[in-house]
């Protein structure tokens, strides 16, 4: 009788972890989208390896301090258009996740689900350089080159 106790409070538990173990890896804390530049991209882990990556944030021109935001990656296919997007600027599209109680998930909360390459760079509220070559550049008509 004791040991089907024993059976049956192993089972409960197994599916309470199960459940929330799935709660906590397909529900997200907040989502959002952070610009910048790929600085680095690794797989690490001893037993669980994750895709981990740094992204320098766009600053305020003129200033010294680069912010860095750290992720993962979860994906192999998302980390490989990561490897691809290297030294461009991009757009990354993340969703953090709480309560994941091993790093074997990941080193940090904020997991990266998507990527753009950006095409503009705002320098400041009004200032956009536009990194597209296919577009040509305008040349305002109060310039030497545009009375030409």
């Amino acid at each position: 009788m004791t040991l089907k106790r024993v059976f049956l409070a192993l089972l409960v538990l197994a599916v309470l972890l199960t459940g929330y173990f799935y709660v906590a890896l397909n529900w997200s804390y907040s989502s959002g989208e952070r610009a910048g530049w790929i600085q680095k991209l690794s797989r690490k882990g001893w037993v669980c390896k994750t895709w981990e990556g740094e992204l320098a944030l766009v600053s305020i021109p003129g200033s010294s301090t680069v912010e860095k935001f750290q992720f993962t990656v979860a994906n192999d296919a998302v980390a490989a258009e990561l490897t691809e997007v290297m030294g461009k600027r991009v757009t990354l599209h993340y969703e953090e996740k709480v309560g994941l109680p091993t790093s074997c998930f990941g080193e940090t909360r904020h997991y990266v689900t998507k990527v753009a390459v950006a095409s503009d760079i705002s320098l400041s509220p009004g200032v956009v350089v536009h990194t597209n070559p296919a577009e040509p550049a305008a040349i305002p008509a109060s310039s030497p080159a545009a009375s030409n």
